[in-house]
This record gives C-alpha cells, sequence and structure tokens, in this order.
C-alpha cells in the first residue's frame, strides 16, 4: 500500500455516507426484489488451487445453484434504449430492483453526462441531468453512488430528489484524474478506478493512473498503480477477492485477496485481455468481463478459465445482472442497452 490520505471529508461524516450504502448480511435487495433462487461456489482467494466456497452469504446469491453459460452467446438490443453511438457512450449500468439505471455520456467537451433509466416496458427516461457520471454502485437505501468525471469525485446521488453528496474527491491535496468505476463492500468500503480517460473534464489530475480504496473511517489508499488506465472493477459474492481489468490493447484482468480488515494483497494476473472495460459477475463467482473494442464479453471462471462468450454489435463498456430473477445479464455500449436471459443470477452491477 501507498501512504494513505484523509478525504476531503471528516471520518464520521463520511461514514454515515458510505453506511447507507453497505450491504452487509442483513441488507437485502430491494422491496420489490425477492431472494434470488441462485447460489454457488466462490474461490476465497487468488489461488487457483483453492476450494471454492458458498457465496450464499450474499444476499443477491441465496436459494438453489444456478448454472454457468458455455459456448459461444449473442445477446440482444432492446430497441428502445437505442442511441447515437458516434458522439458518446452508455455506461455504468446497475439493477436497483425494479429499472436498470445507466450513464449516458458524450464525447464533446467536458464528457457531458447524464443518468438514465430503462424501464420495463422498454422505454428510457432521463432521471438526472447533468450528473458528469460514469460508472454507478447501488446503495441500500436506494442511493445510487458514481464515479464522476465533472468534478473529479465519487458523489452520492438521491434519486427521490435528485441532490448530490460529495463522498470524496482528492489524494494527497490533488484532484483525482477521472473516477471510472467503482464496487461497494459489505461494510460500506468504496473501491474504485481512476484512469486518465476524461481527465480534461476538469483542472488538475494525479501523476499517475490508478485503483483506489475509500475506508469507512474515511482513508483513501492506494490498492494498485502499476496497471495502466486501470477500469473495470467487481467483487467475488463473498466479498474476499477484488477484480480489476485494465492496460488497454495489452490488457490484464487482475484479482487482489481481501483480508478480513478489508485490506489487498498482492494482485494475481488471471487473464489477459484486449482492451478491457467493466464487468459482472455472477452467484457461482463467474467474471464477465466486456472487451471494448471486440465488441463481447468473456465469460471467466474464479480461476481465469475461459467458460463463454457473449457478442454484441458494437463497442461495449459493461455489465450488470437484473430482471425479477437477476438472471437477465444487461450490458451497455455505443448508443446501445443488450441483454441476455441466463441460467444463473448475478450481482446488479
Amino acid at each position: 500500500m501507498i501512504q494513505p490520505t484523509r478525504t476531503v471529508l471528516s471520518a464520521a461524516v463520511l461514514a454515515l455516507v458510505l453506511g447507507a450504502c453497505q450491504r452487509g448480511e442483513d441488507a437485502a435487495p430491494a422491496a420489490d426484489t425477492p431472494p434470488t433462487p441462485a447460489s454457488g461456489a466462490e474461490a476465497t482467494d487468488v489461488d487457483a488451487d483453492a476450494p471454492a466456497t458458498a457465496a450464499a452469504s450474499n444476499p443477491y446469491c441465496s436459494g438453489d445453484a444456478g448454472t454457468a453459460p458455455s459456448g459461444e452467446l449473442v445477446a440482444q438490443r432492446i430497441p428502445g434504449a437505442n442511441g447515437d453511438g458516434a458522439n458518446g457512450l452508455y455506461e455504468g449500468p446497475v439493477w436497483n430492483g425494479q429499472a436498470l439505471y445507466f450513464s449516458d455520456f458524450r464525447f464533446s467537451e467536458g464528457f457531458p453526462s447524464r443518468i438514465r433509466r430503462l424501464n420495463a416496458d422498454g422505454t428510457v427516461e432521463t432521471v438526472i441531468e447533468d450528473s458528469g457520471s460514469n460508472g454507478l454502485a447501488l446503495g441500500s437505501d436506494g442511493a445510487l453512488v458514481a464515479a464522476t468525471h465533472d468534478r473529479k469525485e465519487l458523489s452520492r446521488y438521491d434519486l427521490g430528489d435528485g441532490s448530490r453528496m460529495r463522498i470524496v474527491g482528492e489524494f494527497e491535496g490533488q484532484p483525482f484524474n477521472s473516477p471510472n468505476d467503482l464496487v461497494i463492500g459489505r461494510d460500506g468500503t468504496i473501491w474504485f478506478t481512476d484512469p486518465d480517460f476524461q481527465r480534461a473534464a476538469a483542472p488538475g489530475g494525479q501523476p499517475k493512473t490508478r485503483v483506489y480504496r475509500v475506508g469507512t473511517d474515511g482513508v483513501v489508499s492506494v490498492v494498485d498503480d502499476g496497471i495502466a488506465n486501470p477500469n473495470g472493477i467487481a467483487l467475488s459474492p463473498d466479498g474476499r477477492t477484488l477484480y480489476v481489468a485494465g492496460g488497454g490493447d495489452q490488457g490484464v484482468l487482475r484479482a487482489y485477496p481481501l483480508d478480513a480488515s478489508g485490506q489487498a494483497g498482492a494482485g494475481r494476473d488471471l487473464a489477459s485481455t484486449e482492451v478491457p472495460d467493466g464487468m459482472a459477475v455472477d452467484c457461482l463467482g463467474n467474471i464477465y468481463l466486456t472487451e471494448h473494442e471486440r465488441r463481447r464479453v468473456r465469460v471467466l471462471s474464479p480461476q481465469g478459465e475461459a467458460l463463454a462468450t457473449i457478442g454484441v454489435d458494437a463497442n461495449v463498456t459493461n455489465a450488470a445482472f437484473g430482471g425479477p430473477q437477476r438472471r437477465t445479464l444487461y450490458l451497455t455500449g455505443a448508443g446501445a442497452v443488450w441483454s441476455i436471459e441466463l441460467d444463473v443470477a448475478g450481482l446488479p452491477y
């Protein structure tokens, strides 16, 4: 770990904010979404020979085990979500139990962004204008936590009134580059990636692109500064392994064991990858890694074994599980949202 620094918020305030975002064993999915009848096995560390353990302790993964996909599959566009893929991207999908939320940002100056909602009837509407957001995560109170490039910070959005609260916005006295993707642990700890893709959206930045951890005590620390432009980030269902993808054309998917206090150990490379972007994880612990320009999702086991591919018809950015049983895999990309029904449930972002 590189020497940590305190956030701009006091530890007490930050703990309060993150406490509303945690997904502990007492947390539950949204009220209208019953526990998913699926569970499975997940490696507790990055040792390929380690025995698998049940992920049933995750509130999204209780019930009977599902079946991982295999072979070559194809996801279908949702017509009502079609947009202008030449001038922007959809990003950061998250399922809140009722609908899919995602960021819609443009390539124009400042990378203006808004948060949109894909409703059950296939229509899309804007719920927060000028969000400046990329990756999104779900708080147990229904709020969205966003990696935002407009203010180079992590922000909390209340979907009831649209209000915005800053969680953290700097490291060692300097703004971040352009927070891209994030994941929240069961105790409220946040991990996020900070590449330089939208660094020009606001002044300032960091000398390196990094993966960060924000503890509930208000301390920001560096998990890894050795991946060029780290991008997608996710946790295993049991919360014991952190996954990060990045590196561009010669990219990598890396796994970090997390100890009981949520501190990351040395990372281990699971797979090489081309222009990796975001990812999702199913309740069996398998990783759904998007490869942006390859227009596909690679499904990998917790040990990095190739299980399946899911193709799309445009550049793809990120993935999330949703639907009534969380067995629908949603994908975002260049002006498109795709979906595919699977036989296994997964995590909502």
